[in-house]
């Protein structure tokens, strides 16, 4: 039966939110961890109690064994606290607590996993609503802000706000729509139809928006910097009860993450709906789409700064042997620093020298390796290259502290069109910030060892699994600290990413691949803690598989046959 939502019932409850989108984003993603927390609390405790039965006598002998050896769980660090968790003025309803859905019965007709599939489309909506009324807060508060117009020249404003005009106009259409499906019954039919349309054809304002990012950025910095005006009036502005506390920055990368975020929402409803149905195919279009957009979206961010980078490296060069262009549109940097390379044979001889390891910096790209001296003048003197894809790592085995973490690195085809083997020692000088007071430099130095393994041969066995293959129950962690990459080869994480975990080391950081995008870095432990039950980590496994699967023919017949405006009414 169909129940329609009376449209100014759905425009009140609209108009209600009370929360910004930077609000909205903090609660959903700090109670999608405590979420995960309390199921994997749930199922530990059931297996734990699980064998409870014929050793019924030797009961006090138990207790005994377990006081001397408590199965404690690793320790949970506390998360943020946010006080709009608690606080009862945010108005942010559920699906299931509209006086509509209620009245209409709809509630004890339709089976739990159809009721968890209409949170997850209402959530979608409902936090598009909270992103517009915080994007329409950033332009009428601020970019419109007459004091702010005449203190900003055309184009520092240009740079600061971007087409942030032209996001909000689709944010409203994209919002309409929205409203309307969900004005058409109580029941919502679908709403990827509706975000893939959207993707296709008019998020491309997002790539602009957000390809600006860098530029934006550092004009924002210098006009902190160098004009007084601008920063008092920014700190006037943000004291207004309309921003709850929330800085002007939090406004300005507010199109970033919704649009990441988005991607997310689409996969909370892919994971919910029933496979090779009608709404699985739409799921999937809507976020392919939207993967298209915050790919095109991130490399737009990384162009400019990795062109400025490859200049700037290239400036420092000097080439001993023939010159090789660094500069390329498809080449990047991963990563650059000073190692250890021992010179010399092994003998015992050279080895009471105090030459027997020399300074080399090497500089790590995503298709070459070069090999470089530190010279005079902030300057490096290339005396090797390699392709990538022709390097191969090795770690020596125990050889005393001397020849403590040193490993072989080998260039089947060098600058010279020859094989060349260098021993190369990681330096335990700590350049890294350091957490929790910072491991010694010994564990500092493995870390760096195993870090550059890993860089310069990606394709090799880590210690817990194959990266051409996939376990079923990998380790797994989810991020309770939001973390920004602080080296080329680290990952920036945010709250409630779930990662896989490839490589572990003993002064607290962690190689892994995030689920949802398979981006891989190293990151500290520190920022997420371990999921413990293997039952999630399968569930979180096969739900990424089924996100990113690909075509299958039925599935490709199904869309040629398909067309989008057309649906399925409940």
């Amino acid at each position: 039966m169909i129940h329609p939502i009376p449209a100014d019932s759905w425009r009140n409850l609209i108009e209600q939110i009370g929360l910004l989108y930077q609000e909205y984003r903090d609660k959903s993603t700090l109670q999608e961890i405590e979420t995960r927390r309390q199921q994997d609390a749930e199922i530990q405790s059931h297996e734990d109690g699980s064998p409870a039965g014929e050793d019924a006598p030797e009961d006090e002998e138990d207790e005994e064994e377990e006081e001397e050896e408590p199965a404690s769980p690793p320790e949970r660090r506390p998360l943020p606290q946010i006080c709009l968790l608690s606080n009862p003025h945010s108005r942010f309803n559920l699906w299931q607590d509209l006086p509509e859905i209620r009245s209409s019965g709809v509630l004890d007709i339709l089976q739990p996993e159809e009721v968890r599939l209409q949170e997850a489309m209402f959530e979608l909506v409902t936090s598009e609503a909270s992103y517009y009324k915080s994007l329409n807060l950033l332009v009428s508060h601020f970019m419109e802000n007459e004091r702010l117009k005449k203190i900003l020249h055309p184009s520092e404003a240009h740079i600061l706000f971007s087409n942030v005009l032209d996001v909000l106009a689709v944010s409203e259409r994209f919002l309409l729509e929205l409203e309307h499906r969900m004005e058409e019954n109580v029941v919502i039919s679908d709403v990827c139809d509706i975000v893939y349309h959207y993707a296709a054809d008019h998020f491309s304002v997002y790539i602009t928006y957000v390809s600006n990012q860098t530029y934006q950025e550092r004009t924002y910095k210098q006009l902190l910097q160098e004009k007084a005006a601008f920063r008092e009036l920014i700190a006037q502005l943000e004291l207004d009860p309309k921003c709850k506390g929330l800085p002007f920055s939090s406004f300005l990368i507010l199109p970033f993450q919704r649009i990441t975020r988005l991607k997310l929402l689409v996969q909370n409803i892919l994971k919910r709906v029933e496979e090779r149905s009608e709404r699985e195919c739409t799921a999937l279009d809507a976020h392919r789409e939207l993967e298209l957009v915050v790919k095109a979206c991130n490399e737009g961010v990384r162009k400019m700064s990795r062109t400025e980078q490859m200049i700037s490296i290239q400036k420092k060069m000097e080439f001993k042997i023939k010159s090789v262009p660094i500069i390329s549109h498809s080449r990047w940097l991963l990563k650059q620093g000073e190692l250890q390379q021992m010179s010399g044979p092994k003998t015992s001889r050279t080895l009471r020298t105090k030459k027997l390891f020399r300074e080399i910096y090497l500089f790590l790209f995503n298709d070459l390796l070069v090999l470089c001296r530190p010279i005079p003048g902030d300057k490096y003197q290339v005396f090797d290259s390699a392709p990538r894809g022709l390097l191969r790592v090795e770690e020596l085995e125990d050889q005393g502290q001397t020849l403590a973490n040193v490993f072989i690195l080998r260039l089947l085809e060098n600058a010279d069109d020859r094989e060349a083997t260098y021993m190369l020692k990681a330096s335990s000088q700590v350049v890294l910030p350091l957490l929790l007071g910072g491991p010694c430099p010994l564990l500092y130095a493995r870390s760096e060892m195993k870090r550059w393994m890993t860089s310069l041969a990606p394709n090799r066995r880590t210690k817990f699994v194959s990266f051409t293959s996939r376990l079923l129950d990998c380790p797994q962690v989810q991020c309770v600290h939001p973390y920004v990459a602080q080296q080329p080869d680290e990952l920036t994480l945010e709250l409630a990413d779930i990662l896989n975990i490839l490589e572990k080391t003993e002064d607290g950081w962690i190689f892994g691949e995030r689920l949802h995008d398979q981006e891989r870095g190293w990151f500290p432990s520190s920022t997420t803690e371990e999921i413990l039950n293997p039952k999630i980590r399968s569930q979180n496994l096969k739900e990424c598989f089924r996100v990113h699967k690909m075509d299958d023919p039925q599935r490709s017949q199904n869309k040629d046959r398909r067309k989008l405006g057309s649906r399925n009414r409940q």
